[in-house]
């Protein structure tokens, strides 16, 4: 897999991953791989309707069978079917330290990270504004919402093993303008 570049964009709720993957997909032209699409197809499968409680109801069923490298196991295939094909590829979603052990263990120096930080106060109020992608309305569910990704799923490895780190509490430009720092390092 020579000058190949998997990269994997990681946070918490509200810190701008989805904001820096549309970025670095429409500048770079570059394949996405959702791990979060598993969840919303099981959803459909089984009927449930779109919310967070069932979201996370469904990622904690999809763990609980598969283990909590679940969604690295899951995307892998197309994983592999897109860097046949394209040189670089972005994941979107990858949580939990098993899913990072996964993909590092089988892509090792292809695989890189790019975690995008923002402090609680800023992410609450990013995920309160949001109309169209499940906002988050109260205190409460935000925090419980953070345990959970923290505690539950030990999101906290991945970001804290990040080959870079983007604090995210400025504007779009400035994000914009650390991602093509980070990417020009990956990629050269």
């Amino acid at each position: 897999m020579n000058n190949k570049a998997l990269i994997a964009i990681v946070g918490m709720a509200g810190s701008g991953k989805s904001e820096a993957v549309n970025f670095l997909q429409k500048k770079y032209e570059l394949p996405k791989i959702y791990f979060g699409e598993a969840t919303f197809e099981r959803m459909e499968k089984e009927g449930l309707e779109l919310n967070y409680e069932n979201e996370r109801a469904v990622r904690e069923k999809i763990r609980k069978e598969l283990g909590m490298g679940a969604y690295a196991l899951l995307a892998m295939p197309k994983i592999d079917l897109v860097l046949d094909k394209y040189d670089t590829a972005l994941i979107e979603s990858l949580y939990s330290w098993d899913e990072y052990k996964v993909l590092k263990n089988k892509y090792q120096d292809v695989f890189k990270v790019i975690a995008v930080f923002a402090s609680p106060e800023i992410r609450f109020c990013r995920l309160k504004a949001r109309k169209d992608e499940r906002p988050i309305e109260d205190a409460d569910t935000f925090n419980r919402r953070d345990w959970t990704e923290i505690e539950g799923t030990d999101k906290g490895g991945p970001i804290a093993r990040a080959d870079y780190m983007i604090v995210n509490q400025g504007t779009l430009e400035e994000l914009h303008d650390e991602l093509e720092k980070a990417i020009g390092k990956i990629l050269k």
